[in-house]
């Protein structure tokens, strides 16, 4: 598949003084002549300027992914490895469903590759893009989604990316097993969107929850196929680049924990960044934040320890007994990270038990007892 026939070849201009020695510019293969190897590749950057979502124009020359590439490529190359590439701007579809599709075509070709779209840029409606890229997988698939409201709207009327968790919902076929959402703000949500999150069994925690202990998340995000990030979740004095303004939110460095969760779990394969308006973003904070975000996920990526094999020697087991359903819990803990899973047993004889990230703090419930809220929500979705 040619690839490049979807992408605008990048400005040259931009990269004249980013290529220091041991900075990540100069790492990155990127388009600028000759189309980049993404299929040796371990990540592939792509830029993204679609608006129409909002209810914009697009089009517009001022590029979201432009800034924050000249953030990311000046900051400084971790210890590991770095097999990247940048495969430039995506080139908006005729109609804005034009775009989810070709979205759509490309995360499927470059995770059937097991190369990592970063997808910069856009409104946040093209998660709707990203999710249709695991269609192919045929497999239930985990979603999260970090963002200050809950994007769920039915109303027509309602802009695309106030409702893409809706079309994602409604989606045939039906592949999403789980959908957590992280740092909502609850006067920002329709309580019938809450009570339907409660209804469908996903997981939803709010800004409050994740400033108590952002470790918590660790597993959330650790249980996901694919990761996207709305920057209005972001306060405004850490990443002004979106509308309306919001003072409250994830600080800069919780986004940038979030996000190198995501890069450490083996399971994450595709990350989408959304809703930067560079025009609202004079001094270009947004943007560092935003470098700094995929920074951490670049680096989290290449620390990966590759656990999947609960059987194995890395691994203690550990079994809680109860007096009731269930009459008892197995949980595994990596000798290496020392991160935790526990292993659900479906109501029905006719489904396979299902093991699933989850925190020390879920252990330390279920010696006391109490069945984790965790373990509760994953048997109501396996059945």
């Amino acid at each position: 598949m040619n690839l490049s026939i979807f992408f605008e070849p990048l400005n040259e201009d931009i990269f004249a003084l980013l290529d220091k020695p041991r900075t990540l510019g100069a790492y990155i293969g990127r388009f600028t002549g000759k189309f980049p190897d993404w299929r040796s590749a371990d990540i592939a950057l792509i830029g993204v300027n679609e608006t129409r979502g909002r209810g914009e124009e697009t089009g517009s020359e001022t590029f979201p992914a432009r800034a924050v590439r000249k953030k990311l490529y000046s900051l400084h190359k971790g210890t590991g490895r770095c097999n990247i590439v940048d495969l430039g701007n995506l080139r908006p579809g005729i109609t804005l469903d034009d775009t989810y599709l070709r979205l759509k075509e490309i995360v499927e070709i470059l995770i059937s590759h097991k190369t990592i779209p970063v997808i910069i840029g856009g409104s946040h409606d093209l998660e709707y893009g990203q999710y249709m890229g695991y269609e192919h997988l045929e497999r239930a698939v985990n979603m999260v989604t970090v963002d200050s409201s809950v994007d769920m709207s039915e109303d027509q009327e309602m802009p695309a990316n106030k409702k893409q968790l809706h079309q994602i919902l409604m989606h045939e076929p039906n592949y999403l097993f789980s959908l957590g959402q992280i740092g909502f703000q609850s006067y920002l949500v329709d309580p019938e969107v809450m009570a339907t999150f409660e209804k469908l069994h996903f997981e939803a925690y709010r800004v409050g929850e994740v400033h108590r202990s952002v470790q918590e998340m660790e597993p959330v995000v650790r249980h996901a196929d694919l990761l996207t990030f709305d920057i209005s979740a972001i306060r405004h004095q850490d990443a002004p680049g979106y509308t309306p303004a919001n003072p409250f939110g994830l600080s800069g460095e919780e986004a940038c924990q979030l996000c190198w969760y995501a890069g450490l779990s083996d399971q994450m394969t595709s990350l989408g960044i959304y809703e930067y308006d560079p025009e609202q973003d004079k001094q270009e904070l947004t943007a560092m934040t935003i470098a700094t975000m995929v920074w951490y996920f670049i680096e989290g990526f290449y620390h990966r320890k590759h656990e999947t094999e609960f059987s194995s020697s890395k691994f203690t087991k550990y079994a809680v007994a109860f007096n009731d359903n269930p009459d008892r819990m197995t949980f595994f803990k990596s000798k290496v990270s020392e991160k935790w899973w526990m292993e659900v047993e479906p109501l029905s004889d006719e489904k396979s038990p299902r093991i699933v990230p989850c925190s020390y703090e879920d252990y330390l419930q279920a010696i006391k007892g109490e069945v984790p809220n965790r373990w509760i929500l994953t048997q109501a979705r396996i059945g």
